[in-house]
């Protein structure tokens, strides 16, 4: 049996799920059986400085979803926005029937300095990182509780939460903030089976991290960093020595959280930084 156990019939809300990480989870998921609900913002955010997934995204994620045999509901929705969170759970638990994992992976980085960012880019990333997965849970939760089976929910953080980088405060503050709110709630759910936890990983090959703000970010001294100026210093951020995570790296977490082999974890938080915070 894998970790993950047998998880047939069983269904996942994922934000963030257009592309990155939350594609792959949902992607993954659906190979073990779950059915799928998908929502993205699928739209730019001003303070963010790379473009953010598009609908078509969002449709691809659906079809790689439906070519391993499950079903996917999909919409765009902005994290931030609590009523319409409560209304793609609501359309996408009417469809399905039930609801038994909540996977909090939407999320945006936007580099800068902690006395020359903006307040635009503080309470964006506040709003989008941290009240995102309040609004998530928040949404999504309730649904699970009806059913009595308990279930679980995943909240992706990161190792930013952990180790302190510079230029990166609201992102580490939000991240941070995510772990507060996964313990205070692992303690409220854990009675009627509900089991919350963080993972924190270290970089991670998606758009969020191989972008331009992103290469500045490692490598300042630098006017125009490239893709592989960005690698040799995240190398050493790893004490693996590896530039970054695959998205596999993350999933699997998940699906070992959500599985039955993580039936008895809650208010943890997962490491997987390829020894970035040692």
């Amino acid at each position: 049996m894998s970790l993950s156990g047998d998880l047939t019939g069983q269904v996942a809300f994922i934000t963030g799920a257009a592309r990155g990480q939350g594609r792959n989870h949902a992607v993954r998921l659906a190979e073990h059986g779950v059915d799928i609900i998908a929502v993205d913002i699928c739209s730019d955010i001003e303070s963010v400085p790379y473009t953010l997934a598009t609908p078509a995204d969002l449709k691809e994620t659906v079809r790689l979803v439906e070519a391993t045999g499950r079903q996917a509901y999909s919409t765009q929705v902005d994290v931030r926005d609590l009523v319409s969170m409560e209304v793609a759970v609501r359309e996408g638990v009417a469809r399905f029937g039930r609801l038994d994992m909540v996977i909090a992976n939407a999320g945006i980085s936007s580099p800068a300095p902690t006395l020359e960012m903006s307040p635009q880019a503080w309470s964006t990333m506040i709003d989008v990182n941290l009240t995102g997965v309040w609004n998530t849970a928040r949404a999504a939760v309730p649904a699970i509780l009806e059913s009595g089976r308990g279930g679980s929910v995943v909240m992706i953080s990161s190792l930013a939460s952990i180790v302190a980088n510079a230029n990166t405060a609201h992102y580490a503050a939000a991240k941070a903030g995510v772990v507060a709110l996964m313990r205070v709630m692992a303690s409220e759910l854990a009675s009627k089976k509900v089991r919350v936890n963080t993972i924190h990983p270290t970089t991670v090959a998606t758009d969020m991290v191989l972008n331009d703000a992103t290469y500045r970010l490692f490598r300042p001294d630098l006017e125009a960093p490239t893709r592989e100026d960005f690698a040799e210093a995240a190398r050493t951020l790893n004490k693996m020595r590896i530039t970054a995570l695959d998205v596999d790296d993350i999933t699997a977490t998940v699906l070992h959280l959500v599985g039955e082999s993580g039936r008895y974890i809650t208010g943890q938080t997962l490491v997987v930084d390829a020894g970035g915070s040692l």
